[in-house]
This record gives C-alpha cells, sequence and structure tokens, in this order.
C-alpha cells in the first residue's frame, strides 16, 4: 500500500566545505539565503526562490584552538546534520528529496514493511517556533534518499534547528518569475527504469505521466544521430497540490544499448552511480529570468548552430508570438504541440501550446548536476524537439 505525499519540500545537496554552491546559487540563479544552521562539524544552508527550496548541506573541520560560529537555535545542539543522512560520497552530490506528509511514524512503520530501508527512524525536533517530526528513507535509485516530514505543528522560519536571516522575505512564496520545482532528472543504469516506476508506485502512489503522445509502456525512445535515450516519468499530485502544474514529477533518462557514450553515461561515470541530472526551474519569464542570471555571471549551454535555421522553425516561433531573435540571443528552444480546447471531447478549437527551455552548464566540477530553465505555455508534456536539441547541446558541450 502506498502512501499519500501532500508536497515537495525541498532538494538537499551534499557538498565538501567551502564548495561554491551556495554561492553560486545566490549570485548567479537568484536564490536567497533565508534560513541557515551551522554547528561545531556541519553548515546547512536553506535557499529559496519561489517555492523551489535548496537545502546545502557542508561537513566542516574545525581548525584546533577555533570556536566555530553556532547558529543552531534552542535545544537543537546535534552537531550532525538533520533532516538528512550524514552522506560521505565522494564528489558534490544533489541527494535528497523531501517530501511532506502526515503520520511520519505510522508512513515509516508501512514502508519498512514493503522492503524499504529506513536510514533514519522517525525523529522528533522541537524549538521555540515548535515541533516536526522526520524520518529518511533510501530511494531504489543510486545515491538518493527521501527525507518524509511533518511540519504541520511548525511556525519558525524554516524548520527547527534553522535560524532565520535578517533580511530575508517573510512570504515563503513570494513571485519572482521562478515559481516551483517543475521536475527533478534521474540519471539511471540502462534497463532499471520500470523498476524505478514500480517501486516508486508501490511506495509513495506516483502514477505514470506521459512525456509525448509517442510515449510507450517502456517508456520514449529517441534515437538517430548518435543518439539513444530512453525517457520515462511519472508524478505525484499531492493532496497538498490544487494545480497540475505545482505537483511532483520524476523524470528517468537512460540509455539505449549499443550506443555510443552519451551525458547519461557520462553522469553515471563521474558521480559514481545513478543520482539527480538535473531539476528544472519553472518560470513565467524564461527570457527575463534567464536575461538576469546570464548577466549575474550564470552559464548557459548553447543550442546546435542549425537550431534556429532549421525548416519551418522561424514559423513556429512566431506562430506563438515570440521573437526568434530574442530566443536566439538567450539559447532558449521553444517546442510547440497541438491541443484541442474542450477537454477530451473531441469538440472545440485547436490551440497552440508550447513550451520554452534552456540548461545551465554543470554546477560542479564534474560534468554531473545542472539546473534547467523552463516556461510552460499551456504544454504540460515534453517537446520531441526539444528533447533532441537539448540533449544534443548538452552531447556538445561535454564532448568538447
Amino acid at each position: 500500500m502506498s502512501v499519500s505525499v501532500k508536497r515537495l519540500c525541498h532538494i538537499g545537496f551534499h557538498v565538501p566545505e567551502r564548495q561554491q554552491l551556495a554561492k553560486d546559487l545566490i549570485q548567479k540563479f537568484g536564490f536567497e539565503l533565508f534560513a541557515a544552521r551551522v554547528t561545531a562539524w556541519s553548515k546547512q544552508l536553506a535557499l529559496r526562490r519561489g517555492a523551489a527550496v535548496f537545502v546545502v548541506n557542508e561537513k566542516l573541520k574545525p581548525i584546533r584552538g577555533e570556536v566555530p560560529p553556532m547558529f543552531s537555535s534552542g535545544p537543537c545542539n546535534d552537531h550532525g546534520i538533520l533532516y538528512d543522512v550524514d552522506l560521505q560520497y565522494k564528489v558534490s552530490t544533489a541527494s535528497n528529496i523531501c517530501f511532506e506528509m502526515e503520520d511520519v511514524p505510522g508512513i515509516s512503520r508501512s514502508l519498512q514493511d514493503q522492503g524499504c530501508q529506513v536510514l533514519i527512524p522517525p525523529t522528533n525536533v522541537a524549538d521555540e517556533g515548535g515541533c516536526v517530526t522526520y524520518a529518511v528513507v533510501r530511494s531504489i535509485v543510486g545515491n538518493i534518499s527521501h527525507t518524509l516530514l511533518d511540519r504541520s505543528r511548525y511556525s519558525g522560519p524554516f524548520l527547527p534547528g534553522f535560524c532565520g536571516i535578517e533580511g530575508a522575505s517573510k512570504d515563503f512564496k513570494r513571485a519572482r518569475e521562478v515559481t516551483h520545482f517543475d521536475h527533478i532528472t534521474y540519471a539511471c543504469p540502462p534497463g532499471s527504469s520500470q523498476a524505478v516506476l514500480n517501486w516508486y508506485k508501490n511506495c509513495f502512489g506516483f502514477q505514470r505521466f506521459f512525456v509525448h503522445q509517442q510515449d510507450a509502456a517502456e517508456g520514449y525512445k529517441i534515437q538517430g544521430a548518435g543518439m539513444g535515450l530512453r525517457l520515462t516519468a511519472m508524478h505525484c499530485n499531492g493532496s497538498g497540490l490544487n494545480q497540475l502544474d505545482h505537483d511532483c514529477k520524476l523524470v528517468l533518462a537512460e540509455s539505449l544499448p549499443q550506443q555510443r557514450k552519451n551525458q547519461v553515461d557520462t553522469f553515471l561515470e563521474q558521480h559514481g552511480g545513478a543520482g539527480i541530472q538535473h531539476v528544472a526551474l519553472h518560470t513565467t519569464d524564461i527570457i527575463r529570468t534567464a536575461a538576469a542570471m546570464a548577466k549575474s555571471g550564470a552559464n548557459f549551454v548553447e543550442p546546435p548552430l542549425t537550431y534556429y535555421s532549421e525548416s519551418g522553425r522561424v514559423n513556429e516561433i512566431q506562430q506563438v508570438g515570440q521573437d526568434p531573435h530574442l530566443l536566439e540571443h538567450y539559447g532558449i528552444l521553444l517546442d510547440s504541440e497541438v491541443a484541442r480546447e474542450g477537454g477530451n471531447t473531441g469538440l472545440g478549437l485547436c490551440s497552440k501550446q508550447y513550451l520554452m527551455q534552456i540548461f545551465t552548464k554543470p554546477l560542479f566540477v564534474e560534468d554531473t548536476f545542472f539546473l534547467e530553465l523552463i516556461e510552460r505555455c499551456g504544454a504540460v508534456g515534453f517537446g520531441e524537439k526539444n528533447i533532441r536539441a537539448l540533449w544534443r547541446a548538452v552531447q556538445n558541450y561535454m564532448d568538447k
């Protein structure tokens, strides 16, 4: 029996001391540091943009005789990592996805009965803002873990043990173009997608989400011109959500056999196994968002040289009211699809729906984790032309 996920709370990283991730997220990508927990042995920084929240976990190495700063509040004086496993991984990694839900003890027992490995049993943490209960379970995918969190009894800035940062906005979901996490993509070994789908369905109630109209039971295959990719997706429209765009989508990417080495294989090799390859940030204005990030120093992969000159491309972009020269200037890709207004009745007018996307270059030294910007204008899936172009763009960057 699967459990009920209310919403996606945050995504957690584990990085070495003095790694630049938190600084880059703030300075280049417009995230705001709004809560922090620093002890003698660890530093945890909570950063947000809209409802998209990252937690950067960093282990500290105190210098002999030096007293490290303490920003841990109240009774939460444990020097270790809270709300996540104390992951000792050889490279920087995005490895934790936190789900909000009720009855964490009951859910943990249920998952354990289904064979899930509970890494941290149900634990209560409290400070002056109230109390939360959390547990951590291991995913079937690589080094990924899931924190199960009930914070319905908490009114503090983030979580017990974290101190709010002076000057940070109190509106947790204020509108600032980037609104939420659109999807999370896993890089998986060949042939593993079905087992992953079954695990998330049985444990968390996720359902198949078809990424394309040609998506088959075994996933959507993209082949040709050196490409061999299978994409399979699932989503969980949590009980705490009332808009489809804000559900939690997980996308599984695996390379097809007998193809040349590609970006998924590179991830598996440099990351040391399966894991989170990229996170997509939903924006209401991708041009403005990408322009601001680029001006602040963010680096984006360049589209294939022929992308904007392909037959019908300019017309496709103009038909939906976008400026092809502006998109080309920022390297933004557009893919349109035809959908019928009026539901599934077969009646009504055809309307153009489209999405726009752009990928950043990897955020770490390794060619592993990167970010995506995506703006959806009625489109809920993932366009085939964009998938091919984005794949080639990332592959061209990694081949250099």
